[in-house]
């Protein structure tokens, strides 16, 4: 049985990818670490990253009962995006199944 400090490093280098490939725009590479059944709705209303990214920080990764949440800031032209991504277990992946945005501190742009 894995102990939730390896599960935890090995989400987190996952998550460390996905978030990278949002921020090179390798969108084959982001949808095929989501629930594939989600995609028609997952992003509605949630404010994502649409074209060039400035900067991005990953800010928390967490366990969530049997899920993983990660959260990260995106810098980009047109403003500031708070994006939590939800994952589930399916088999012996982790794959993002809900997105949500969180508030963004007032002045935090770098």
């Amino acid at each position: 049985m894995t102990n939730d400090n390896s599960v935890n490093e090995g989400f987190g280098q996952l998550y460390a990818r996905h978030v990278a490939g949002v921020a090179a725009g390798d969108n084959k590479a982001v949808l095929a670490d989501m629930v594939q059944a989600n995609l028609p709705t997952v992003f509605y209303g949630v404010d994502v990253p649409r074209g060039a990214i400035d900067s991005y920080e990953i800010v928390g990764i967490r366990a969530d009962g049997d899920r993983m949440v990660g959260e990260t800031i995106y810098r980009t032209a047109s403003g500031v995006i708070g994006l939590r991504s939800i994952w589930e277990r399916h088999g012996d992946s982790w794959l993002a199944a809900e997105l949500a945005n969180f508030p963004v501190a007032e002045g935090v742009t770098s």
